[in-house]
């Protein structure tokens, strides 16, 4: 495995790579969903490269850039063991050479709801760092979580508008046994808010249990097993279509939380078939 840290260094441990090539997008703290996003990649590309990077870009002025967790040993440690090929986990100044970037990738009318409205420009500074990701990696395929569903149906969009060519591939969510959505902000639960945090899933998978009886059972189903766990801020819970669109009146769905436990912000999100 190499582990590249500059612009030069990426492009020697690219050169003359066998195609096709599989991006793996992190900001690192890396856990097993992310090593099952590396398996997938592994399983289906002969070149698999994984970038580990903490993009300043997406935080808001109140959020954890500066205490987002970062394990870089560990991570090299396992991008090995699962059969990484490169490795670039460049600075800031690499990714944006002479500051801020001057030109961005609007993310259009979702990046303003959900998650985006309660993060206002996260998700051009997302598009953003992923273009320029797919720029100097020119993967033919990138792999990203279903965890973060707002952002995978955002990068398909702009792959699809921007004609990228890269073939954008969700890989399902990984839990813990009790349900819980694996992420990197999950070190910051104490063991109660920990307990409080399987509120979300159990809502989830409650309103997905609901889903025979419409789209207002799946909502209110949800609604109230979140509202039996005090400890759970909700900032959103919403009912979508697979494209973050209208609800269809039957048919695929996604069913979207996020919610606060402590000071620590998590998302989740279920497949729903009304």
């Amino acid at each position: 495995m190499i582990v590249a840290h500059s612009r030069a260094e990426l492009a020697a441990a690219l050169a003359d790579r066998p195609a096709p090539v599989a991006l793996v997008p992190t900001m690192g703290a890396l856990h097993q969903g992310h090593a099952t996003l590396v398996e997938h990649a592994r399983a289906q590309a002969a070149t698999v490269v994984v970038s580990i990077f903490v993009n300043p870009l997406q935080f808001g002025p109140n959020e954890d850039l500066a205490k987002y967790p970062r394990t870089l040993p560990d991570d090299l440690a396992l991008c090995e063991r699962l059969g990484a090929d490169v490795v670039w986990a460049p600075s800031v100044d690499d990714v944006y050479p002479g500051g801020d970037a001057q030109v961005t990738v609007h993310p259009g009318p979702l990046g303003d709801r959900l998650e985006g409205a309660v993060r206002p420009g996260h998700f051009a500074g997302v598009l953003t760092v992923v273009a320029k990701l797919f720029g100097l990696v020119r993967p033919q395929r990138a792999l990203f979580g279903e965890k973060d569903y707002q952002q995978l149906t955002l990068i398909r969009r702009m792959v699809l508008d921007l004609e990228l060519g890269v073939a954008v591939l969700g890989v399902p969510t990984v839990r813990e046994p009790d349900g819980l959505a694996l992420s990197s902000r999950n070190v910051y639960l104490s063991a109660d808010e920990r307990q409080a945090a399987t509120a979300l899933s159990r809502a989830l998978f409650a309103g997905r249990d609901a889903a025979a009886h419409g789209a207002l059972a799946v909502i209110d189903t949800a609604t109230h097993e979140l509202a039996r766990e005090p400890g759970v801020a909700v900032d959103y819970l919403d009912l979508r279509g697979t494209d973050l669109g209208e609800i269809p009146h039957h048919g695929p769905a996604r069913l979207l939380v996020a919610a606060r436990v402590g000071t620590t912000r998590l998302i989740d999100n279920v497949a729903v078939q009304l």
